[in-house]
């Protein structure tokens, strides 16, 4: 399915409520796998969790043969996946996915995991699923990794590190890349009630057992003792893109977004502090936020270090060159191993509009336009952040999305949404 998106303005005052963050919502799944004693509410609708889901509630079963399990797309998935079934013993896997999911590298993991004990064998080519996982109690339970490694490697062995029999020391390597994402997780893990620390490049989690359904451990901290019920929060990937369309908008232009924290756990909420320079102001209430484009002057040019958050380049870059700023973006490594080679698939498409851009292996630089090219179709590359990125683009100019039908990935209701707050959408088949 393909989208026309005609040139379009936000409704006056309006109101969206965003589906469940899918990196809070998989790693809680995984965690609620593990440990079955407490409840999550507004967890993500996206395919990743619903993959997620899915895949778990298969590990259930013990059948004669393998279980065979197909991730698709899901490259969290498949990494946090490979950790929980490494662990469940007595249980043999067959973990796949799509043919570009074969194309993306898993051996660090693998790696990791078999230094802990771990029983993988590579079904077809060293270093990519599928991969035949069989089930074991590891014992070991210490591990060192490269520090710039993608951090779903990381979180993954955190994550089952309290059902280790010894628990886990996992020593990393040099500079980290995208640390809220490993605080996320430790923060979960804190949440119902195992010990972690992390102190300089070490990180430490106890083997973890409940003692009953309301979280009451013996050495629990727990946030919430008095509720077996976590909620998660509001996607802020999902909201920047938001942010876009209100910082490619006029003056006064206001989107309300429900289920939102100002001390998220999610590191691309500070898609606050970065759209401040392209006229955003944030104004937090109880439950909610409201982003309003209050200013129209901006840098001339933008300079940051997306290492923490590299999920939200593409939605920056965009409104970049929406709004005529220059910009350049380092730390971005890992996007060359995501659905697709999304620096190139960001260089291939701004180019199409008329920008003037460059990429390397980890950077992005942008050069100020002043022209925008219309009805430009916007190949998607089965990812879902290059439809989402590119739709804002409607503010300033009729824009066409290819296989728009893969937000569904991490947004199911993207399209509908738009619509919701004024955009003009005609879908059409490719």
């Amino acid at each position: 399915m393909n989208i026309r998106l005609s040139k379009s303005q936000i409704i006056s005052n309006a109101s969206l409520t965003i589906t469940g963050s899918k990196s809070e919502t998989n790693r809680l799944l995984l965690l609620q796998a593990l440990f079955p004693n407490f409840q999550i509410e507004k967890i993500s609708n996206s395919d990743d969790s619903e993959v997620m889901l899915e895949a778990i509630k298969n590990s259930t079963q013990n059948p004669k043969n393998p279980i065979q399990i197909n991730v698709h797309h899901a490259g969290t998935a498949m990494r946090f996946l490979t950790a929980f079934f490494a662990i469940q013993e007595n249980c043999e896997v067959i973990l796949n996915g799509s043919k570009r999911m074969q194309e993306r590298p898993i051996k660090i993991l693998v790696e990791a995991l078999r230094e802990l004990g771990a029983a993988i064998f590579y079904e077809n080519q060293e270093g990519y699923p599928p991969l035949k996982i069989i089930g074991k109690n590891l014992k070991k339970n210490k591990v060192t990794l490269a520090a710039n490694i993608s951090s779903q490697y990381i979180s993954a062995l955190l994550l089952i590190a309290p059902k280790l029999e010894n628990g886990l020391e996992l020593i990393l390597e040099g500079e980290i890349t995208s640390v809220p994402y490993i605080q996320m997780t430790l923060a979960l893990l804190n949440e119902i009630g195992v010990e972690t620390s992390f102190e300089r490049n070490i990180i430490k989690v106890k083997k973890f057992q409940f003692t009953n359904s309301k979280f009451q451990t013996q050495n629990s901290k727990l946030k919430t003792p008095n509720s077996n019920l976590l909620t998660v929060e509001s996607d802020w990937s999902s909201a920047s893109y938001f942010y876009s369309i209100v910082a490619l908008s006029n003056i006064g232009a206001q989107i309300t977004l429900s289920n939102y924290k100002k001390n998220s756990l999610q590191g691309d909420a500070v898609v606050t502090e970065i759209y401040q320079d392209f006229g955003v102001e944030t104004i937090f209430s109880e439950n909610s936020i409201s982003i309003k484009k209050t200013h129209s002057e901006y840098p001339k040019s933008k300079i940051i270090n997306l290492k923490s958050s590299p999920d939200i380049a593409q939605t920056i870059a965009v409104t970049c060159f929406g709004l005529g700023v220059s910009c350049h973006f380092t730390g971005l490594h890992t996007l060359k191993i995501k659905e697709t080679d999304r620096l190139e698939a960001l260089r291939n498409e701004l180019t199409k509009l008329g920008a003037h851009i460059s990429v390397t292996d980890d950077s992005l630089i942008l050069e100020i336009s002043n022209k925008i090219n219309e009805n430009i179709a916007i190949k998607t590359y089965q990812d879902h952040r290059m439809a989402m990125a590119f739709a804002p683009l409607a503010i300033k100019t009729p824009i066409i999305i290819e296989e728009a039908e893969v937000v569904s990935k991490s947004y199911p209701t993207f399209w509908e949404d738009l619509q919701k707050i004024g955009f003009k959408i005609e879908k059409f088949p490719p």
